[in-house]
């Protein structure tokens, strides 16, 4: 993939965006870790556990670009984007995140916290990347910035548009499709054709499985 080709920016741009739709799980974390210390450490945690969890999040992207040149998991790691994919337009997130009164455990609890949630984020910035390092650090770079600021912004933004959820999911599950057809075991025989299809697929498969889903619990 070459630098600032169409494809490359298509791919920067799918990155950016499947971080801020998945973005709300750090809001949500950090406000409830953070909210119960003073006012004045308040803005501590806060850039300290994002700090820290966007470090263990980026040396996890880069273990997981790295694992999925292995044969058969790319696979894996393609099942595993569709269930995040369905999960993020068919299911409400419950979050219990303990609040804590000091400025450590705060920061503790977000990057742990940030941590074991974020493997969406990790699998779906690795899936696009397609081992492409560059777009991950700089996907990283314009998005770090809007998740420390702005991530309330954005889930006020979901909240009144709930259709983005809808395009972050259809992202994740076409990002899905590719890593499938992408395996080296599979690879051989996908023609484009091939590949068109399977996305396609998994992208009416996993909005049409939500769409079921909400209509039953609605």
């Amino acid at each position: 993939m070459d630098f600032f080709t169409t494809e490359f920016l298509w791919a920067l741009l799918a990155i950016v965006f499947i971080d801020l739709v998945l973005a709300g799980d750090n809001a949500i974390v950090i406000g409830m870790a953070a909210r119960k210390l003073p006012k004045e450490q308040q803005k501590t945690a806060i850039f300290w556990g994002t700090a820290g969890a966007i470090v263990i999040r980026a040396i996890s992207t880069v273990i997981v670009v790295w694992l999925l040149k292995i044969p058969a998991l790319m696979i894996g790691g393609g099942l595993l984007l569709l269930w995040i994919a369905y999960n993020l337009v068919a299911t409400k997130k419950e979050h219990n995140i303990k609040a804590q009164t000091s400025l450590r455990a705060a920061v503790q609890t977000i990057v742990i916290a940030d941590g074991v949630m974020g493997i969406d984020n990790v699998m779906g910035v690795a899936g696009v990347a397609h081992g492409n390092m560059v777009l991950v650090i700089i996907g990283l770079l314009i998005t770090v910035p809007i998740i420390i600021w702005g991530s309330t912004m954005f889930i006020q933004l979901v909240e009144h548009y709930p259709s983005i959820l809808y395009i972050g999911g259809a992202i994740l599950a076409w990002t899905a499709g590719g890593m499938i057809t992408g395996d080296p075991l599979v690879r051989g025989f996908a023609t484009p054709t091939i590949e068109w299809l399977v996305n396609i697929a998994a992208v009416v498969g996993i909005m049409g499985a939500a769409w079921m889903t909400k209509r039953r619990t609605a």
